[in-house]
């Protein structure tokens, strides 16, 4: 029988893995391994499917609530539901901490997320054997496609509804790789400041609903974060998916890709940071202190975790 004192702490490990997720360079998937949830989290995920989820939405009329209640169990529906409570209220709470800190320090925010990313490519090269032309070709295409992605995505993407949606399917479906963020995803794809900044705001509507102070703040960030979530919905059932079909077939090439995405992707802080500078006169001699000395302090956190979780079995 599971007591409340497990559901508290299954939910306290989902805010540690939304605390991960919403920093770049720091995986989620990571501390679902840490904390001893991955395998369960990978097979609950994994279990959802179009016809399971009919049987639980049929679960509307009395006749079909057995049913309904079958395919909850069928997916770990109440697992699912508590780890994803703790997660949300970490991304939202983290989120809204990152938008502050952007704003103020977005020199050593960056500088943070360079050394976080940096330390978590240092630690996973140390996974990949590049011994096969296959393997190799995977790692500079991974590389290749993370760095020009940074280059590109800061100053040309845009924030549309598409990008935003498949910014959410990526970013999610990153969620539950071991070793690979969702939020670095989203700085390589130019859409971290913008969300953090999204979600933000959503939290700031939703203070002044409570409060009676009207919803024109809410209403206006519903479209943004909505397509986000059906983004992220729609990459759980496919990119996800096809990730796991690339491991069993071809493991080490697909981990090789992967890692290098992350090594690509050290583009992506130092291209925020040339903007914020461009835009504030400040030359990077006088900004690299604050940058170098925050990437120690992120890459010192990663280092300490890949400690803990060093004798995990990936």
């Amino acid at each position: 029988m599971v007591g409340l004192r497990d559901w508290a702490t299954l939910y306290l490990k989902g805010v540690a893995m939304g605390s991960a997720d919403a920093v770049p360079g720091v995986s989620g998937g990571t501390i679902a391994l840490i904390v001893g949830i991955y395998e369960r989290l990978i097979a609950a995920v994994t279990a959802i499917d179009p016809a399971r989820l009919r049987r639980l939405l049929a679960g509307v009329r009395p006749a079909n609530i057995p049913d309904a209640r079958a395919a909850f169990h069928e997916i770990d529906g109440a697992f699912l539901f508590v780890l994803g409570a703790g997660i949300g209220t970490a991304v939202i709470v983290v989120l809204s901490g990152v938008n502050y800190l952007l704003a103020t320090r977005p020199v050593a925010t960056y500088g943070f997320f360079f050394g976080l990313i940096a330390a978590s490519a240092a630690v996973l090269l140390g996974g990949v054997a590049l011994d096969t032309p296959r393997r190799k070709a995977a790692a500079v295409a991974g590389f290749l496609l993370a760095f020009l992605a940074s280059g590109f995505a800061s100053t040309g993407l845009g924030s549309s509804l598409p990008v935003v949606f498949v910014a959410g399917a990526v970013a999610v479906s990153a969620m539950v790789l071991p070793g690979i963020s969702g939020s670095l995803l989203l700085v390589v794809l130019g859409q971290y400041e913008y969300m953090s900044g999204t979600v933000s705001r959503a939290v700031d509507g939703l203070v002044a609903v409570a409060r009676g102070n009207g919803s024109d703040a809410l209403v206006a960030t519903l479209p943004p974060v909505a397509t986000f979530l059906v983004g992220g919905v729609v990459g759980l059932f496919t990119i996800a998916h096809t990730v796991r079909y690339a491991l069993a077939r071809a493991r080490a090439a697909t981990l090789a890709f992967l890692v290098s995405l992350v090594v690509g992707a050290l583009r992506a802080p130092l291209a925020e940071v040339s903007i914020r500078l461009a835009e504030s006169g400040e030359s990077w001699r006088a900004a690299a202190p604050r940058f170098a000395l925050a990437a120690v302090a992120g890459a010192a956190f990663v280092l300490v975790l890949d400690r803990y979780s060093a004798a995990i079995e990936y």
